[in-house]
């Protein structure tokens, strides 16, 4: 069964426009969990722009469902996996100057040393997870570092549906979406887990949703901007019936 991951780093990312106690990402955590969440993400940069440290202190003793930790690959970010145990880590890329995650990790290019962060994580009884672009060279560098879980990087293939006024159809669309599912295939086969996120929304969720052996999708931005209209429950609520209805019509 297909899974929700809801990154509520944007529920954070208000509360620190005003340096101020709320709106509290743990109660948003709750909220998405009620909704229907089968997981809660959030990314601690390392400029502490929108979570921060005591944010995932709070989730990792009170958050039900299981906690993924987007990071850098990074020797401070490794030592805080380490003490709190997220359910899984996932290594991201990191600039200052980008406003969100820009695009995949490049493994290929930093093989060794993520080996041994993979290593340390692993070591820690955490499920280990990377955020990749659609590119064999990527996913097969993966395998190779020892992670358990890719995660496909869905920006290309949002922005080209997006540009293609929401028609599935248009050969750029259907381009970018076989990069993502030759990406899932490949991911499979060499005995890892096939998630993927970034930039979906509730127009361009199903094409997505409905891969083959696609395991979980991390969505934030969508749904707690879908939340400001119709709450944070009913807006997770929403994008998990998407979800499972283009499971069951793929069958």
């Amino acid at each position: 069964m297909i899974e929700l991951g809801v990154n509520i780093d944007h529920v954070a990312t208000l509360r620190q426009a005003r340096r101020t106690y709320e709106p509290d990402p743990v109660w948003a955590a709750v909220e998405a969990h009620i909704g229907g969440a089968d997981g809660i993400t959030v990314h601690l940069r390392e400029d502490r722009r929108h979570i921060q440290d005591a944010d995932v202190r709070k989730l990792r003793d009170q958050t039900q469902i299981k906690l993924n930790l987007e990071m850098a690959a990074t020797d401070e970010m490794v030592a805080i996996a380490c003490e709190l145990r997220p359910e899984m880590a996932m290594l991201v890329p990191e600039g200052r100057q980008e406003v969100t995650t820009e695009g995949g990790l490049d493994i290929v290019g930093q093989e060794a040393r993520l080996t041994n962060i993979v290593a340390k994580l692993r070591d820690a009884g955490i499920v280990t997870s990377t955020f990749i672009d659609a590119e064999p060279d990527q996913v097969a560098a993966a395998a190779r570092v020892g992670v358990q879980v890719c995660e496909i990087h869905t920006g290309p293939y949002a922005h080209a549906f997006h540009a293609a006024g929401r028609d599935i159809e248009r050969p750029a669309v259907q381009t970018e979406l076989q990069r993502v599912a030759a990406a899932g295939q490949q991911i499979r086969s060499l005995g890892m887990r096939f998630n993927a996120g970034h930039a979906l929304n509730y127009y361009n969720v199903q094409p997505i949703a409905a891969l083959p052996g696609i395991r979980e999708l991390h969505i934030g931005h969508a749904i707690v901007s879908r939340s400001v209209f119709v709450g944070l429950r009913e807006a997770v609520a929403e994008m998990k019936r998407l979800m499972r209805e283009a499971v069951s019509l793929n069958r």
